[in-house]
């Protein structure tokens, strides 16, 4: 069966830049560079960037492209022994998406309410009693949020119409899912910049506090940014990039789609931070007590500060209604990455025709998902995401890495890349792979010390456990039990049928 490839370079790196640049950029990035030392960040940002990003990048982008394959069995043409780090990543991209499509169901809600400010002046309210009607527990389902669940399929149907014809369908939607953010953020920051108080809030994004780069946390958090927005070691890259011709530039690829990425943090930092300010101006309180991150930002913080814009009702529908397009197109890209590169790894592994799998993988994650269209969905949301990114995708980048750069020889690698690549890697680049594992290795202690202080979230031991470490543990043995039973069981029989 002849292999998709995309119409051109410039649609592999639309969407790889569309898989890079999601939510994150808008909903953790501004906040976490406030956060830590204000436009001082930036350097250690950088330094992640330079240091981890790239190289893993370019390695994820090279071991796909020269095998042709998804991470499972590009990984396993390296050394079979490696196919199951290359499932871990495939099974943690599922687990993301099914709570990443419930998040784009809860932004096409916002969308829909923007026409007529469906928030009113208690967003937050408005999020958790009228749309989630949240439960008190995660052990309380409570039936569905109707509101939800429609979203919820409405996002699936579409995540079908993109990548029922793979690269030939995911080519013509990225060329306008990807511009479509950035257009929206410089009308967000156009707007944002001429409100009152806005250069207050941009004052304390920018603002650089030096000290705080005496910190080790904020050079935990610096790596964590870079590694979660480049989508490293979810198995997207190595689908994506398996889907070129195997003599595509590499490094030139790589640095387009890191340079995007960041590109569109900053601009979202401005656009957030801007209006931020101006919120705090009109509320006479100081920035930080409106200044918070994660779901809040999105869903109270964000719409109270477009309630507080001039120009009344008409204004905050249509300033409202940009924000949550721009949440929308983000996030759009990076929920059918996911769900590719789950759908590559399946069809690779045992030569299934590529239409037949789509369907079949976005059935089986669109009734997973269900869950978290429950009225304890926000729980399990909270819960499952903390597990699966803070754990789940560190271990994957710690064992890929250890793999590649120890147990490999990385140099064959950069000589694969460097001669087809228009910039030239030297041996820092085989030195970084080798280190980044242990920079890994601190983010993850970092992350389970902290844990077994304060456990995650103030929710009961058991749904620590199902929640999370019992999540940790499922995904490795499922990716166990397909690398060494399910896998040479069907690839048996695909060598019986060959021989007949």
């Amino acid at each position: 069966m002849e292999r998709q490839r995309w119409d051109s370079r410039a649609a592999f790196i639309l969407a790889a830049i569309g898989s890079a640049a999601g939510l994150g950029n808008v909903i953790r990035f501004p906040y976490v560079a406030y956060s830590n030392g204000g436009g001082a960040f930036l350097i250690p940002y950088f330094v992640a960037l330079l240091t981890a990003g790239i190289p893993m990048l370019v390695m994820e982008f090279a071991i796909g492209q020269k095998n042709q394959a998804g991470a499972p069995v590009a990984l396993g043409k390296l050394n079979n022994k490696f196919e199951f780090f290359g499932w871990w990543q495939v099974i943690c991209a599922f687990v993301i998406v099914c709570y990443y499509a419930v998040i784009m169901s809860w932004i096409c809600n916002y969308l829909v309410g923007s026409i007529n400010v469906a928030w009113g002046s208690e967003p937050m309210r408005y999020f958790t009693e009228d749309v989630l009607k949240v439960s008190d527990s995660p052990g309380n389902l409570s039936g569905f949020s109707l509101s939800v669940l429609v979203g919820l399929i409405v996002t699936w149907v579409a995540v079908y119409l993109i990548l029922r014809k793979g690269t030939e369908s995911v080519g013509k939607v990225i060329s306008y899912t990807v511009a479509a953010p950035v257009v929206l953020l410089i009308i967000l920051i156009i707007r944002a910049v001429t409100l009152p108080g806005a250069m207050e809030g941009l004052n304390y994004f920018l603002k650089p506090d030096f000290v705080a780069l005496l910190t080790p946390r904020v050079w935990i958090e610096a790596y964590t940014q870079v590694f979660y927005s480049l989508s490293l070691a979810m198995a997207i890259m190595y689908a994506y990039s398996s889907y070129m011709p195997e003599d595509s530039d590499i490094t030139n690829s790589v640095l387009i789609v890191v340079f995007a990425d960041a590109c569109v943090s900053f601009l979202a930092g401005l656009a957030i931070f801007g209006t931020l300010g101006h919120m705090s101006l009109t509320q006479g309180v100081p920035i930080e007590e409106v200044a918070i991150g994660g779901i809040r930002l999105s869903f109270d913080v964000f719409p109270a500060a477009i309630n507080a814009l001039p120009g009344g009702q008409t204004v905050v529908a249509i300033f409202g209604f940009v924000f949550f397009a721009t949440l929308l197109t983000l996030g759009i890209d990076s929920t059918f990455s996911l769900v590719e590169a789950v759908i590559t790894a399946v069809a690779d592994k045992w030569r299934l025709n590529k239409h037949r799998t789509t369907v079949g993988v976005i059935l089986v994650m669109a009734l997973v998902s269900l869950i978290y269209a429950t009225r304890a969905g926000l729980h399990w949301v909270d819960l499952v995401d903390h597990y699966i990114n803070s754990y789940g995708l560190i271990i994957a980048g710690i064992m890929e890495t250890i793999l590649i750069g120890w147990f490999y020889n990385t140099d064959s690698l950069r000589q694969y890349f460097n001669p087809i690549s228009e910039y030239k890697f030297g041996k820092w680049w085989t030195y970084m792979i080798k280190i980044i594992p242990f920079i890994l290795f601190v983010l993850l202690a970092g992350y389970f010390v902290e844990d077994i202080q304060t456990p995650y979230g103030g929710y009961a031991s058991i749904y620590q456990w199902l929640g999370g470490w019992g999540l940790i543990i499922a995904v490795g043995v499922v990716s166990f039990i397909i690398t060494k039973f399910i896998g040479k069981r069907k690839n048996k029989e695909i060598g019986k049928a060959v021989d007949l």
